[in-house]
């Protein structure tokens, strides 16, 4: 600020005149501050200096709160700059606590200084004096707490109030804690200790310090304690029945060490000991018959009796019978003279030959009765054939219940008991009452003759499972010819014949039988390629057009391995569904082909790794590819109950898959079957939770045709998951005055892993059910299956036990209308000429990318596109896939969609006339639902 001429009027002041605000100067510069005076706070009683220093000032005073501070209350210090030549000057000032009390104003009390040099004024920045303090109580103390492990930990804290501001330091059992070096804490969030992990360790005590220029305070402590809930191990082996001879018990314990509970953490839920019933067969020491009457008096003198040790005959490693079979002694007392001698004088030698004359001669007419009753049985059996059928019940050989002829009582599935969709059979036989069998020899599985008009073009062999079940080798063979509209559709299911050798062959065989079996079909292809199909399996192979060279054919065959798989899966993974071998292995094809696999996933790719697997020439598996993986080798693609795989060369395959997580779910598929007993009281219950695979649901099937079993109720699909809990089986509602269940069967458990790996053996309990009184026709229950912590399915059985109400279940039954093997056009549902205008089309490049890429994203296909780069014709290899998804319903509709909505097409497939169409057989594929 400049000012004129003056004098120097503050020489003269006293403490209470005003100072001027300016003064008269010379010429030169105005004051520069060195040092302005700085925010200060009085602690306790202790006032506190101000300071301030400027160049060039001639003068220096204070003025606090808007007043001047008097001139004595200065103390001044004068010096000059020896680079500049300039005056410095330095001034400071004491502020006391009682003056900052004294003042009451709209803002904290302020200082200010302000030089004059002979060319005017300056003013420095305003200080502010504050008495400062810090008050005792905090505003939130920390809180304990109690966190499970791996919980987050949160710790609340508002120092007291105070002036400065209080700054916060935590500490954990007396120690400082540097969140810099730990980054699970942090401590900057408002004063609050944060831990996003606990760990046992962050157990403690934990105290927040509060801390300024004039005290320090401490909270309460909080005590924090991690905890660790208890989880179970697995479950021991169960242990052996506690005696030796009848009904015991067995059990197997687990123990709540993974973890165990910590720091109060709960310990596990449920049992640690489960018990279940087992029953041992007891020996049976054999005894002695009576003996019989004494033979006549023979030549030699001696008559004989025999006994047999049957009363009863010693089992299950009972002792046998102590004496002798047979007992002879002389009829005449000794008065019979043999070669003139007395009869008691003959050696034994003599007597031993007659008794062999005696016992050869008795063997050879039990010969020849047992012969003449063979041929007798042969000639009457062959007379009464009807059907050139002969299969053996295996329940014959215990005794088992066979039923044969049923009514229907509702629609539904032609599997049900109760179902109203009578099979179309050509001939039928009718028993008016149950059969118990004892002797195999007398029992027949009655099965229906052929729907089918004989093929002369396509030769197929079929060899059952049940057959090779059996020990029967012969393949039972049928011919057909693809006549449009001969073959049974929808719910109208087809029958095959079956061959098998005589009973005798059988029952030789019985104790040899193999462990592994196999479906297996055939079909002869060439060029125009063709689809080949095992009926009820879900399993299919599409051979495209092009695949076989010309002028070839080859004999295509499929087979799917039953029984133990040869696959054992490493660790924790599991068959996801059958063993498929296709071929001849040695020839190669010239486009890939389709080959479809059922599987019994719930496809999720967080919760299942998938893989393809091949088996090779030194019968060693080996992993193909990843569902997830990119390769060109060989492509997949998952759909919820399939799996369709582009390959080039013949093999055997099979589907394995890791759970990643406890949330993996395998679908499994619960049937309930029903029987009499031979006890006309007793009715069997077989609950079955099997892979929900068709190969799988119909394996049981003809296991419980073979034994006489129906189909009691539509089979349900229970979701059950690698959660490592185990599954239980249990009858309910059942009328109490009407029937009873049998003791400790009401209930039963199965353990995870029995469930979980159950793809090659299905899993099934038994339940025995008896009525009070032969009255009672009807059986009302529920059977409940359920996973522990899982979910749960309920059978609502509602059928009628009588004999001349039940029907059989056919043992193969068709799935669709398809011939198991179909050769040329008439195997696929796009027609010929507008496929090669497809591949025309989409085949070639576009400005905006190839367009069969377009294709394969509107068919779902947005993976490993890169397999599809590498073929000479995307677009065929993307409409074989599709073929193959599309075998059932050949939904034409659906990929002229797509075509359109790519904007390559403008007219729908399926509505392309028969005169537009080159192929003959296209009026073929209308009928089969194009």
């Amino acid at each position: 600020q400049h000012f004129a001429d003056l004098s120097l009027p503050w020489l003269s002041l006293k403490g209470h005149e005003a100072l001027p605000e300016s003064i008269p100067s010379a010429p030169g510069t105005l004051p520069h501050f060195m040092q302005e005076p700085d925010d200060a706070y009085i602690i306790k009683s202790n006032p506190i200096a101000l300071r301030c220093k400027a160049m060039p000032a001639m003068q220096i005073f204070f003025k606090c709160n808007g007043e001047w501070v008097h001139q004595n209350e200065h103390v001044s210090e004068e010096s000059m700059d020896e680079s500049t030549g300039l005056k410095v000057r330095e001034v400071f000032i004491n502020v006391t606590r009682q003056q900052v009390e004294d003042f009451h104003g709209p803002e904290d009390y302020w200082c200010q200084c302000v030089a004059w040099s002979h060319l005017g004024t300056s003013k420095s920045r305003k200080a502010s004096v504050r008495i400062a303090y810090l008050r005792k109580n905090f505003e939130q103390d920390p809180q304990g707490k109690e966190v499970p492990i791996e919980g987050m930990i949160v710790l609340h804290c508002r120092p007291p109030e105070g002036v400065p501001a209080a700054e916060v330091e935590w500490l954990k059992n007396e120690e400082p804690i540097d969140s810099n070096q730990d980054e699970n804490i942090d401590t900057r969030a408002d004063h609050n200790l944060i831990i996003r992990q606990a760990r046992l360790s962050d157990s403690g005590n934990y105290t927040c310090m509060a801390a300024n220029i004039v005290a320090k305070r401490r909270s309460m402590s909080a005590t924090v304690v991690v905890y660790v809930n208890g989880g179970w191990s697995s479950w021991t082996e169960w242990s052996n029945c506690n005696v030796r001879c009848g009904r015991g018990w067995q059990k197997r314990s687990r123990t709540c060490t993974n973890p165990a509970p910590l720091n109060g953490g709960a310990f596990c839920e449920g049992m640690s000991v489960q018990k279940i019933t087992c029953t041992s067969l007891c020996p049976v020491d054999g005894s002695w018959e009576v003996w019989s009457e004494w033979s006549v008096c023979s030549p030699e003198c001696e008559h004989l009796r025999i006994r047999e040790c049957t009363a009863p005959p010693p089992r299950n490693g009972g002792k046998i019978c102590e004496g002798f079979s047979q007992e002879s002694e002389n009829c005449t007392e000794g008065l019979c003279i043999q070669d003139k001698k007395p009869l008691h004088e003959i050696k034994p030698q003599s007597i031993e030959n007659a008794s062999d004359i005696a016992l050869y001669s008795g063997l050879g007419a039990a010969v020849i009765a047992v012969a003449v009753l063979v041929v007798g049985i042969t000639l009457y059996r062959r007379s009464q054939s009807e059907y050139g059928v002969d299969v053996i019940d295996s329940s014959a050989l215990t005794g088992g219940f066979q039923t044969f002829n049923f009514k229907t009582v509702r629609q539904g599935n032609s599997l049900l008991l109760n179902s109203s969709m009578q099979p179309d059979l050509t001939v039928s036989r009718t028993y008016s009452g149950p059969i118990c069998l004892q002797d195999p020899m007398d029992k027949e599985l009655m099965t229906e003759s052929s729907l089918f008009n004989p093929l002369s073009d396509i030769k197929v062999k079929v060899q059952s499972s049940f057959m090779v079940s059996l020990g029967v080798t012969e393949r039972a063979e049928y011919h057909g010819k693809a006549h449009s509209g001969t073959f049974p559709h929808g719910n109208n299911r087809g029958f095959t014949t079956i061959h098998a050798r005589n009973k005798t062959t059988y029952i030789q065989n019985l104790s040899s039988l193999s462990t592994r079996s196999e479906l297996r079909t055939t079909g002869i292809f060439g060029h125009l390629g063709g689809r080949l199909v095992m009926p009820n399996t879900g399993v299919s192979l599409l051979i495209p057009h092009g695949a076989i060279p010309e002028e070839s054919s080859w004999e295509v065959y499929l087979t799917i391995s039953q029984g133990e798989s040869s696959l054992q899966p490493e660790g924790t993974e599991v068959l996801l569904g059958p063993e498929v071998t296709c071929g001849p292995p040695d020839v190669t094809v010239t486009t890939p082909f389709a080959l479809t696999i059922p599987h019994c996933a719930e496809v999720n790719a967080e919760h299942w790794n998938i893989h393809l697997k091949k088996r090779t020439q030194q019968g060693k598996w080996e992993e193909v590819m990843s569902m997830e993986e990119e390769t060109t080798s060989c492509y997949c693609l998952l759909d919820p109950y399939a799996c369709h795989i582009l390959l080039d060369s013949f093999g055997t395959y099979a589907l394995a898959g890791e759970p990643i997580s406890d949330c993996a779910i395998k679908q499994l598929k619960v049937a309930a079957f029903g029987c009499m007993s031979c006890n006309s009281l007793d009715y069997n219950l077989r609950v079955y939770c099997m892979d929900n695979t068709p190969c799988a649901f119909q394996e049981v099937v003809s296991g419980e045709r073979h034994q006489g079993g129906q189909l009691l109720e539509e089979p349900k699909l229970l979701h059950f998951k690698g959660n490592t809990f185990s599954l239980q089986i249990s009858v309910l509602d059942i009328p109490p005055f009407l029937w009873r269940i049998k003791p400790f069967t009401a209930c039963q458990e199965v353990p995870f892993s029995r469930v979980w790996r159950s793809n090659r053996q299905p899993l099934h309990c038994a339940f025995s059910l008896e009525r009070y009184t032969p009255a009672t026709t009807q059986l009302s229950c529920k059977i409940c299956v359920r996973q522990v912590k899982g979910h749960e399915r309920i059978l609502q059985i509602q059928t009628s036990i009588l004999e001349n109400e039940r029907e059989t279940v056919a043992l193969f039954a068709r799935e669709d209308g398809s011939f198991p093997a179909q050769a040329g056009p008439k195997a696929f549902k796009i027609p010929r000429s507008i496929r090669q205008r497809i591949c025309a089309t989409f085949d070639a490049p576009n400005a905006k990318g190839k367009d069969w890429q377009m294709l394969a994203q509107k068919n779902s296909i947005n993976r490993n596109l890169s397999y599809f780069a590498t073929q000479s014709s995307p677009s065929a290899v993307i409409l074989d896939l599709w073929e193959a998804r599309h075998q059932h319903d050949g939904d034409l509709d659906s990929l002229a969609c797509a075509l359109e909505e790519i904007g390559r097409t403008h007219s729908k497939i399926s509505n392309i006339t028969e005169t537009q169409i080159e192929e003959t057989d296209f009026s073929y594929s209308r009928q089969n639902g194009l």
